[in-house]
């Protein structure tokens, strides 16, 4: 099985895909979601997601469950119904809203990549980053960056590194690859630069009354 080619090859025990519900006007876009969830299985890795099987992440989450990973669907009940989300495969988990599925997903991970997507992985993305430049979490975060899709948003990034929005340790905080062996493998190299400002604070875990993030980050 091809998952077992990979056996101990990743630290990662569970990585968090965030992702478009739409799939992209260009095949490069599904094609790297497939070869993402088949690199996952290849390393032994299980993925945690947003759920449901619409777009990217039905391309992602089927490829992952295909290869004989677990597959777990964080999904808010207001988008629990298969007309608005599809199918999920393997473990679905429901919470309450959109803020608890955020905080789950993290609660459950060990690194975060981000495919190409809208608003919606933005704001995931852009929450994680800013909650590891917090020190809420050590956790490395990776941009597939398919086709320059991010070139863009790391050129708006690098803009306000150079007008002191941004520090340039916090800047490290983003690893991004065009493929996603790259990028997994950026992933397992990271360490953490940046000056942990708040190691305690814990918000979003204490809704979920889980335990606190310096006993779940890296």
């Amino acid at each position: 099985m091809e998952g077992e080619k990979g056996a101990g090859q990743s630290k990662f025990k569970r990585i968090c895909v965030f992702c478009g519900s739409s799939q992209g006007k260009k095949r490069s876009y599904q094609d790297a979601a497939v070869e993402l969830g088949r690199e996952l299985v290849a390393k032994n890795i299980d993925l945690v997601y947003g759920g449901g099987s619409v777009g990217l992440m039905g391309l992602v989450s089927q490829a992952v469950y295909d290869g004989g990973r677990h597959v777990l669907g964080v999904i808010p009940k207001t988008l629990m119904p298969r007309e608005i989300t599809g199918e999920t495969v393997g473990e679905v988990k429901a919470v309450a809203d959109m803020h608890q599925r955020k905080a789950e997903m993290a609660r459950q991970s060990d690194a975060f990549i981000a495919l190409p997507g809208g608003y919606g992985t933005l704001e995931e993305l852009l929450e994680v980053i800013t909650w590891a430049q917090l020190g809420i979490h050590d956790k490395p975060v990776g941009l597939l960056n398919v086709d320059g899709y991010y070139n863009s948003l790391l050129t708006f990034i690098d803009k306000a590194v150079e007008e002191g929005f941004i520090s340039p340790s916090a800047r490290h905080i983003i690893v991004s690859a065009p493929t996603s062996k790259e990028l997994v493998k950026k992933l397992e190299e990271y360490f953490p630069r940046h000056e942990g400002v708040a190691p305690k604070l814990n918000w979003e875990m204490e809704q979920l009354g889980c335990p606190p993030m310096s006993d779940i980050s890296r």
